[in-house]
């Protein structure tokens, strides 16, 4: 029996951008359960603050300081993430080198505040309730805000390796860029509950 094509696929692109991408789609999964468990300590730390008598339990608010100075260096970073991501949907390889390295920078100055940060709470995480909250809700975060540097740095390397000329990398780019936003995004209700909710009263 004779065969022949039924069409020719040879000029399709190899790799996809964005939502055309199947990682992509994994990352917006790992968003989703993350999301979750993040949104679940959030609700474990509001119901806390309801039924006690006082809110902070015994101890001064946290310095808000380093929790600001990180809120601030994380906002700064979203301009060159997004100026990043149209330079990986255009395959452009050395504008894509260099966002890369402002980012990886960029990702490690709040890695570096926040070493600063679990002090200035002014409380261990086995004091009390409260405490232990404060510290789910910030190690939470720090652990998002460490994958995902150690992402960037990976994804740096490779881009200036032969497997950085494959075009599926600038799709990882565009990955890395998206979840950069999430972990952006997730800090500041938990900014905002962790410094700035202790002091509503």
């Amino acid at each position: 029996m004779k065969q022949r094509p039924a069409a020719d696929l040879s000029e399709l692109p190899t790799f996809g951008l964005g939502p055309r991408s199947p990682t992509w789609w994994g990352t917006l999964a790992f968003m989703a359960l993350e999301g979750t468990g993040f949104a679940l300590a959030a609700g474990a730390y509001l119901y806390l603050a309801y039924v006690s008598p006082e809110w902070p339990l015994g101890v001064p608010p946290p310095n808000h300081w380093p929790g600001t100075i990180v809120t601030l260096l994380l906002l700064a970073s979203v301009v060159p993430n997004h100026i990043l991501n149209r330079y990986a949907e255009a395959c452009a390889m050395v504008p894509v080198r260099i966002g890369l390295i402002v980012m990886s920078l960029l990702g490690i100055a709040p890695v570096v505040v926040r070493w600063f940060e679990f002090p200035a709470l002014n409380i261990y995480w086995d004091t009390n309730a409260y405490g232990s909250m404060l510290w789910v809700l910030l190690g939470l975060h720090t652990t998002h805000l460490i994958t995902d540097v150690g992402d960037t740095l990976v994804l740096t390397v490779l881009m200036f390796t032969r497997h950085g000329y494959s075009g599926r990398r600038f799709g990882d780019v565009g990955d890395n860029v998206f979840y950069w936003d999430f972990v952006v995004a997730t800090w500041i209700p938990i900014y905002l509950l962790i410094y700035w909710m202790p002091r509503l009263d």
